[in-house]
């Protein structure tokens, strides 16, 4: 279905391109012929990033706090023109909901939607403006439109995000400009996996809880986002496709803590992985 140019005289910018699924995304697409650009707020995980790919495939390293507004604006100005954007960066941690704090509620919310929100806004008003069209895609999750119990901030801004995707995918439509998410279910990543999966009892009924009866993989999220950033999906615009194995249909999310593991068990889980890192 691929072609090593399918991707050609695309750049892409890629937020939260240093590491796990933004990385395998933006790995995906170089191998398809794109000019991709990692974004990110560290500039040694950002050049690590850029190390891991062959000397061949064209890839850039930009800093950037994408809650920031003066930051976004920068960014664009620096790498601008695009043709694609990947908002990936996020930030999610386990908390009961009446533990959290009303800095944890914002800090995932800034990132998650202000920031998508930021880098949607810089893309797509300089694409209007010039005229050149482009495709955004956002990552969301299985629970955007269902809600999950101890993920609070995630579930209300993916949440935001999905709606964000739908609304901007119809206005910007005659623009030239697609606008489509993935709802990815478990996929392990290094790092964000062992924050979300703390035990090797909970990722195998995790894993028993998905009708496949596996976790997808990297290289399956990469394949389904360089569909969507690619000229053979020209005809899709303010959808989202859940890539989840079926876990979705029989409730998503992290329900399923809460059967696997007694509440007040749960809550002493949740303080001590806060605690491990710090």
């Amino acid at each position: 279905m691929f072609q090593s140019d399918t991707l050609a005289n695309k750049k892409i910018l890629i937020t939260g391109g240093g590491s796990g699924l933004g990385l395998a995304i933006a790995r995906g697409a170089a191998e398809l012929g794109a000019r991709v650009v990692l974004c990110g707020r560290t500039e040694e995980k950002l050049r690590q990033a850029a190390n891991s790919f062959p000397k061949s495939e064209g890839v850039e390293t930009i800093t950037c706090d994408v809650r920031e507004p003066e930051s976004v604006e920068e960014m664009f100005s620096n790498i601008w023109p695009l043709d694609g954007l990947v908002n990936n960066a996020a930030g999610n941690f386990y908390s009961c909901s009446e533990d959290l704090t009303p800095n944890g509620f914002r800090t995932v919310v800034d990132i998650v939607l202000h920031g998508t929100f930021l880098c949607s806004h810089a893309f797509g008003s300089r694409a209007i403006r010039e005229e050149r069209g482009g495709s955004i895609l956002n990552i969301v999750t299985t629970y955007a439109d269902s809600g999950s119990m101890f993920v609070l901030p995630s579930a209300c801004a993916k949440a935001g995000v999905l709606t964000m995707t739908k609304s901007l995918g119809v206005e910007w439509a005659s623009y030239g400009i697609r606008v489509n998410a993935i709802a990815p279910g478990p996929i392990p990543t290094e790092g964000a996996w062992e924050r979300l999966v703390p035990s090797a009892d909970i990722e195998k009924k995790m894993k028993e809880a998905i009708p496949m009866r596996r976790f997808g993989t990297e290289e399956e999220l990469s394949q389904l986002a360089s569909f969507l950033l690619s000229d053979m999906s020209s005809y899709i615009t303010a959808e989202s496709i859940a890539m989840d194995g079926g876990e979705g249909l029989q409730g998503s999310g992290f329900n399923l803590l809460d059967q696997m593991v007694p509440r007040e068990e749960l809550r002493k889980l949740f303080y001590s992985m806060k605690s491990s890192k710090k």
